[in-house]
């Protein structure tokens, strides 16, 4: 069997999966790739950046596995000035509610992009307000939880109004547009992703 891998900047309000449901858009849509290539992990439906697209099932066990605990960075973009303590609090970690339980973040990376970053203008784009600031944070976490990120800055008092996942380890979106795709070897995916091949 043939294995293949690409990556794709998943675009707003898409579903992580080929096959549709209801109305919503789904990756079908918008990538063509054999029919037993599916994406690794998830990105949810509101959320837009990097995706992985592959038919081995060993790299999509290695990269899920929470002990390998791999790096990812989100662009999150926020709804009012954001303060370096808030900042101070998501690098620390803190109390979310996943599945009904409290859960505490581990420690992340967390800063404020000092002017916004180089990205795709999203489509439909944010609701802009005059009045509120809606500055750029930059987030990598080692975790994955469902809705993390969006919970994490709710936490400290700044819902997310924009989030995209910039990069796993070493492999990134930089100068793609949303709704692109790129195939990679397996050897560039592996390296990238720093995995055993």
């Amino acid at each position: 069997m043939a294995l293949n891998y690409y990556i794709i900047y998943k675009p707003y309000e898409v579903l992580t999966r080929f096959t549709p449901e209801g109305n919503k858009a789904c990756l079908a849509d918008f990538f063509k790739v054999p029919t037993d290539v599916y994406p690794v992990g998830r990105l949810d439906y509101d959320s837009e950046g990097l995706l992985i697209l592959t038919n081995d099932k060993a790299l999509n066990q290695q990269l899920l596995l929470p002990r390998h605990a791999h790096e990812r960075e989100y662009w999150v973009q926020v709804d009012g000035a954001v303060t370096e303590t808030a900042v101070k609090e998501l690098s620390a970690g803190v109390d979310i509610h996943v599945d009904g339980k409290l859960y505490h973040t581990r420690r992340c990376k967390a800063s404020i992009f000092p002017e916004e970053p180089a990205l795709p203008s999203r489509n439909p784009p944010i609701r802009f307000r005059k009045s509120i600031p809606a500055p750029w944070l930059r987030m990598v976490l080692q975790e994955g939880k469902n809705r993390q990120v969006r919970r994490m800055t709710a936490a400290v008092g700044f819902p997310t109004l924009r989030l995209v996942r910039y990069r796993i380890e070493n492999i990134t979106i930089e100068g793609m547009q949303s709704g692109e795709m790129k195939q990679l070897s397996r050897e560039d995916i592996y390296r990238g992703l720093k995995l055993k091949a």
